[in-house]
């Protein structure tokens, strides 16, 4: 690069029309900040929202998988088996394994037989020859929407079905 006495030297290509001190300008610099608060600003809002989502994704598959699990066991012991949910610990799975847990934002409802409930929730006994006292499981977002898990009496087959507003 060559100098002169004049000023400082200018790159080839470069123009001198911006000065030899090129950088950015003072509106830049606001107008980047803004849009990085506002990312900022929206990004615990839609973590929350996944957040949500995946408890209750989580939910679904462990109640749904609890089922299928009771009924197999059933069959293969050559006894019944009990799936439950209590709905005051917030605790569901098959019988002496409830260490499952959903969180307070998944709300559950429960249609089970009549001797199969109680004040805390209810249970549904999957018997060995294949049938159940069947019912359903509804599990709920926030929104209102979600799935209904049903549980055939007569052949003990578990089921999912979606559940609008």
């Amino acid at each position: 690069m060559a100098s002169s006495v004049a000023g400082p030297a200018v790159r080839p290509g470069r123009t001198k029309a911006r000065g030899a001190f090129a950088g950015f300008t003072l509106i830049e610099l606001i107008v980047t900040f803004a849009v990085m608060a506002l990312f900022l600003g929206l990004a615990p809002v839609a973590f929350g929202k996944l957040m949500e989502a995946s408890h209750y994704r989580s939910t679904v598959r462990h109640m749904l998988a609890g089922m299928v699990s009771a009924r197999q066991q059933s069959i293969t012991s050559g006894r019944s088996t009990v799936f439950s949910v209590d709905l005051e610990k917030r605790l569901f799975g098959p019988e002496g394994k409830m260490d499952n847990s959903f969180p307070d934002s998944v709300q559950v409802r429960l249609v089970v037989a009549g001797i199969e409930s109680d004040r805390r929730g209810g249970s549904i006994r999957f018997y060995p020859g294949g049938g159940a006292t069947g019912g359903s499981v509804d599990v709920l977002r926030p929104s209102g929407e979600g799935v209904r898990l049903r549980v055939d009496w007569l052949l003990g087959s578990v089921s999912q079905e979606p559940i609008s507003r």
